[in-house]
């Protein structure tokens, strides 16, 4: 069955800077902060989390189904989707504004500075979730604020499970509202910085918050990801990648591939060992949707 992908729809302009961000910032004068990185290369992906978390389940063989807004420049991505096999069905375009545009520079220690335009992406919740739409399961992801408070009741009331990953919009929700979103998920997945900072505004331990869902994860880059299940934690160990060149896009990634197992019924940790896969994959290419499989994954 077919799952529903609620996030953003974006474009990437993605640099690299090759010396280390920590060299050229000094703590001290931070209020004073005027500095220039020199990027000898740049290119432009196509990217997003609903984008990207489509890209990584349409490739293991599931049914993406993002529900997000484009602007008037977005008939490239209409036509790349379409191109992929991923329904446009629940993609809006949005004439009066540009698509969301994300402009990241890395260093050579894979630190990232992001500066987002949101655009057509604050027009999301336009978007609305029914049952009548068939999906088996859903996902939450980064979009305009009013999207993500909105998706989620649909969702319940629609009576789809789906996993809550507030990721790079954790800062826009206060502590209440951040419990009712955990409140009405059935999953929640964060980074290990975002799993400090969700615990931090709710007064939840990654324990409490495992308690109310059917299970959270937290992940941990190079290091794997830790699994919460009814307040007990189980490691699930990295998948080593063959080299490492660019981090964008690993975490939807491996939000794909989350998504992918849960569609199916699979064990969370079953869940997780295919993202930790497919994740170390994406690493070894440059940008979000580049990367092909070397390996056929369980059905």
């Amino acid at each position: 069955m077919a799952v529903l992908i609620c996030g953003s729809l974006a474009y990437d302009t993605i640099m690299t800077f090759e010396g280390r961000f920590a060299e050229q910032i000094l703590p001290e004068q931070l209020h004073i902060l005027n500095v220039s990185f020199l990027v000898p290369s740049l290119r432009r992906d196509f990217g997003g989390c609903a984008g990207n978390i489509a890209y990584a389940l349409k490739l293991l063989g599931g049914e993406p189904l993002p529900m997000a807004a484009l602007g008037r420049d977005g008939g490239d991505y209409l036509e790349r989707m379409k191109s992929l096999g991923i329904s446009t069905a629940h993609v809006a375009q949005v004439d009066d504004t540009y698509t969301a545009q994300a402009m990241i520079m890395t260093d050579r220690d894979n630190n990232q500075i992001t500066a987002f335009h949101p655009g057509a992406m604050m027009q999301a919740h336009l978007n609305q979730i029914t049952a009548e739409q068939g999906a088996a399961v859903g996902i939450v992801a980064p979009d305009g604020r009013d999207a993500m408070l909105q998706h989620a009741e649909q969702f319940v009331a629609a009576g789809i499970p789906f996993v809550f990953d507030p990721g790079q919009g954790l800062p826009m929700f206060n502590g209440e509202e951040l419990r009712h979103f955990i409140e009405l998920a059935t999953w929640v997945t964060v980074n290990d910085y975002e799993g400090k900072m969700l615990c931090e505004r709710t007064g939840w331990s990654e324990a409490d918050i495992s308690r109310k869902v059917r299970g959270m994860v937290v992940t941990l880059g190079g290091e794997g990801c830790t699994v919460w299940e009814s307040g007990q934690q189980q490691h699930v160990a990295p998948v080593k990648a063959k080299e490492v060149v660019d981090p964008t896009g690993c975490g939807d990634a491996w939000r794909g591939a989350l998504l992918f197992g849960l569609e199916r019924g699979w064990p969370l940790a079953k869940c997780a060992e295919l993202g930790n896969r497919l994740g170390a994959l994406k690493i070894a290419q440059r940008g979000p949707q580049n990367y092909t499989l070397d390996f056929t994954p369980e059905i």
